[in-house]
């Protein structure tokens, strides 16, 4: 049992590398006993194949204690979304595009600012298969509001600290939401 969380923005540089790298630290601190269930990647609508983390966004990723050395960005393919258990944007623009690639993928295909939304009311037993159903059937009750998350690419150091945080907090509670569900579903699959 795995799960596999694809983070998408516009040139995966910045926002959506910051949230696969921030994850993987935050699963490795947390919950390292089920932290090797989960793989977690990036990708961007336009990515810019190849290319680093933008040097802000590596110093915000840093900062929350994520690693911004040997990440290359690249564009986004519908095998991405296919194999995908859970695709998160950051914005609703992107997850349009996202759909529009492989249209399997509505019912997995949330922003991370909805996600977190989602996640958080979230009050459903099983695994996190069943989280991710839940989020989808509550999408009629999502709280109306912005579910984007800007894009600080060429912006200000301050705009950069802003978005991280953002990005750091949202993706928080989508782990702390799918961390019991990943160890109830460890510990069905080791019985």
């Amino acid at each position: 049992m795995t799960l596999s969380i694809l983070y998408v923005c516009t040139g995966n540089i910045c926002r959506s590398p910051l949230a696969e790298r921030y994850t993987v630290h935050r699963l490795a601190h947390v919950a390292p006993d089920v932290a090797h269930l989960v793989r977690v990647a990036s990708a961007g609508t336009r990515g810019l194949e190849g290319h680093p983390i933008d040097a802000l966004a590596g110093q915000q990723l840093v900062r929350h204690g994520g690693v911004a050395t040997g990440f290359a960005g690249r564009r986004l393919t519908a095998g991405h979304v296919e194999g995908a258990d859970l695709v998160l944007t950051m914005t609703r623009e992107q997850r349009a595009v996202a759909v529009t690639e492989a249209p399997s993928g509505l019912r997995r295909t949330f922003t991370l600012l909805e996600a977190a939304d989602l996640a958080g009311r979230a009050d459903v037993d099983g695994g996190p298969a069943e989280l991710v159903a839940a989020m989808a059937a509550g999408r009629s009750a999502a709280r109306p509001g912005d579910y984007d998350v800007a894009d600080p690419i060429g912006g200000s150091p301050e705009l950069h600290l802003s978005v991280a945080d953002s990005i750091v907090r949202a993706v928080d509670i989508v782990t702390d939401a799918l961390v019991p569900r990943l160890r109830r579903a460890l510990g069905r699959a080791e019985r």
